[in-house]
Formats: structure tokens, C-alpha cells, sequence
């Protein structure tokens, strides 16, 4: 850049004849275009004389400046004050180091365990949720008590057959809040939620988390530790045991009122359970026709019930006498619901067709960050 600006300062001065000849600008302009020794000059006007010792004498070099471009430098000879940067894209280096190899990049967090699922979806988002005042949760908690109960004092329910009923919203929102959380905190712990698979490679379209005792699905049984990991099954929450206790005191209120009996646990036996298995089925989510019989032979003798919980999005619920799915029955079941199966009914076919999207109480949401999904929860008696 340099070289060029020295070259169009030379042109004007040849090109500004009034002015005269000026000796000590063509050498500058000489100078700046390229660096020879000093010698005797050739042409008929010598150029003024610099105060420093001559150096050694040296053969003349001419030098023309064209005026339309840069003097052309002898690759041979650079001055020794020369600036190679200059000479060279902005980009490139004469001397190029080694560039330095770059530093690792940190590697992720490690999750917990590849068998770890979380039901709740913690991501956040721009965003903001406004929570509702609690003059709205009284007013919602107010109406649903209201739908729980008839006009003879029942809870909302009916009896789908002997021995199986369907209690409509039976758990308030408190109560489905504090399963949520429970289950979370139990299922990201040891024995926690994880995907169950079979010997031949095929894995349940569900994530399961057994409390108590395990249940393995590949060799229908119960076992102590889990054979994917070893996992002992977390211990059975007692916080869930007055849950499961009222709803079987409501179901024989439903029971004996429509059945005209005295005897409501003769049809439905009582249950003190300590097994709960747990499944989350995402929207995908599917259960086959099966029956629950892997109990002991008493339990399973005595008719004692299995106790469903249903929090989160709603699912059509199959049941019926046989695996045939053309045959079995529908019950849609919400957040909320409470189904029992036990007596004549212990070993119905039952499963789970369609996970309904968008169906779970926005309050639940709201307080939870539940997964778009249903969580259930069903309770034995080993």
C-alpha cells in the first residue's frame, strides 16, 4: 500500500512541468519503490548528497517508476526493512506458526443412569405461567367435591360389574399433586422408572417403576432385585395407604346403595396393600388384554382387589372375559378416577387402547410439570 502511494506522488510531480525538476523527490519517491546500494548514478543530474559514509561501490541499478502501478521489487533482493505483511494478504503470515490444537470441548453431564426416565418435563421456556390465586384452586376444589357426591351423599361413581366400579374424580387435586411429586422423587432414585424388555429384544410401550416388590414382566413373576440392574424396589409409600383405604370404603357405600346388600365386602373384599406398580404411558403409550394373577394364591383366592389410580391425560380402558379386543368393553378414564376390580371380577382381561392428548387438568400441569402422558398406579395385596 505503502508503494503505491509513493508511486501516484511521483507521476503528479513529473506531470506538474511548471513547477520545475525536483531532485530530492525523485530519489524519495526512489527510495520508497526499492532499496538499492548506493552507487555513482547514471543519469545527468546527480542526486543530493546524504550525510552518512558511502557504502561499498556496487553496479548501478536503474530504476524506472511507471507511473500507473507500483514499482516491481526484485524477489532476489528485499530491502531489509521491508514489511512482509503488507506485501501479503491481511490473512496470510510469511512465517506461518503452527496454529495450536484446539482444547477439548467439556463433555456433558453424564445422566444418571441409562434406565433413569423422569416424568415430569422440568425445560424452560420464555414463557412466564402466571399460577392461579387460590380463591380460583377453593372455587375448583369446591366444585369437584360437589361432583363427588349425589344427591343420597355417594360418591360419583357406578358399577361397571360385580365387583368392579369406577369412581369418577375421586382424587382432589392436592392428593393427585402429592402422587405426582412422590413418584417423580421415587422414580429418579435406585429401582427407579425405567422401559421394560423381553428376551427376544422387544421392549413395553411404557415406563414402569415397581414399589414393594418387583414385578417382571418378561418372566411373569415377582422377584426381590430387578434382573436389568440388580435394583431392589423402592418401599411402598405409606402416604398412599388412606388413599386407597377410603376409596374402598366409598366403593361399598356405591355398592351396597345399588345393590341392595348389607354384605358390600362380600362382593368386593378389603385390600391392605404393599405392592404398587407404576406406569406412565406417553401418548404413544398401549397395554395389551392381560390379566393380573401372578399374586399369592390367597390374595388371588380371597378375590382381593387391585386399586387403579389415573393421573394426567385420559385413556379408553379395555376390559372384558376373554383377550379378544373386538369383545371388550370401553370406560374412559380421567384424572382423577379410581377404578376397582376384585371378588368375581380379580382376574379380568383389562388394558389400555388410546392415551387421549390433552386432556390433564391444566391446574395439575401447572403445579406438577407432568409429561404429556398418563401416570397410573395400581395397588395389590401380595
Amino acid at each position: 500500500m505503502e508503494g503505491g502511494r509513493g508511486g501516484g506522488r511521483g507521476r503528479g510531480r513529473g506531470r506538474g512541468g511548471g513547477r520545475g525538476y525536483s531532485p530530492t523527490a525523485t530519489a524519495t519517491a526512489t527510495a520508497k519503490a526499492i532499496w538499492v546500494p548506493r552507487a555513482p548514478q547514471s543519469q545527468s543530474q546527480s542526486p543530493p548528497t546524504v550525510d552518512h559514509p558511502a557504502p561499498a561501490p556496487a553496479t548501478a541499478v536503474s530504476v524506472t517508476i511507471t507511473p500507473t502501478s507500483p514499482p516491481h521489487q526484485s524477489p532476489s533482493l528485499p530491502p531489509p526493512h521491508a514489511n512482509h505483511s503488507q506485501q501479503q494478504p491481511p490473512h496470510h503470515s510469511p512465517n506461518p506458526a503452527p496454529s495450536p490444537s484446539p482444547s477439548p470441548s467439556p463433555s456433558p453431564s453424564p445422566s444418571p443412569s441409562p434406565h433413569v426416565f423422569d416424568i415430569c418435563s422440568l425445560k424452560t421456556s420464555n414463557t412466564v405461567v402466571l399460577k392461579p390465586p387460590l380463591h380460583f384452586k377453593n372455587r375448583q376444589l369446591r366444585k369437584q367435591r360437589q361432583q363427588q357426591l349425589n344427591n343420597n351423599n355417594l360418591p360419583d361413581g357406578s358399577i361397571l360389574r360385580p365387583g368392579m366400579v369406577h369412581l369418577k374424580s375421586y382424587l382432589s387435586l392436592p392428593d393427585q399433586v402429592n402422587i405426582v411429586n412422590t413418584c417423580r422423587h421415587l422414580g429418579l432414585g435406585v429401582g427407579g422408572f425405567y422401559q421394560p424388555a423381553f428376551r427376544d429384544g422387544a421392549h413395553m410401550n411404557l415406563h414402569m417403576m415397581c414399589l414393594g416388590k418387583i414385578w417382571d414382566p418378561d418372566r411373569s413373576c415377582y422377584a426381590e432385585t430387578r434382573l436389568t440392574d440388580g435394583a431392589k424396589a423402592p418401599p411402598f409409600p405409606p402416604d398412599f395407604l388412606h388413599l386407597v383405604h377410603n376409596a374402598i370404603r366409598d366403593s361399598h357405600a356405591l355398592i351396597k346403595h345399588h345393590c341392595n346388600t348389607d354384605a358390600p365386602q362380600k362382593l368386593l373384599p378389603p385390600l391392605s396393600p404393599d405392592i404398587v406398580v407404576v406406569n406412565f404411558y406417553t401418548r404413544s403409550g398401549r397395554l395389551g388384554l392381560h390379566q393380573d394373577k401372578h399374586e399369592s394364591d390367597e390374595s388371588l383366592r380371597k378375590g382381593l382387589p387391585v386399586v387403579s389410580f389415573s393421573i394426567g391425560e385420559a385413556a379408553d380402558f379395555l376390559y372384558g372375559d376373554d383377550g379378544d379386543v373386538d369383545k371388550a368393553q370401553k370406560v374412559v378414564l380421567e384424572s382423577g378416577d379410581v377404578l376397582i376390580f376384585g371378588g368375581k371380577s380379580r382376574t379380568v382381561f383389562h388394558g389400555v387402547s388410546t392415551i387421549h392428548g390433552g386432556t390433564a387438568p391444566e391446574l395439575l400441569l401447572q403445579e406438577t410439570k407432568l409429561r404429556p402422558g398418563r401416570l397410573n398406579l395400581t395397588f395389590r395385596q401380595y
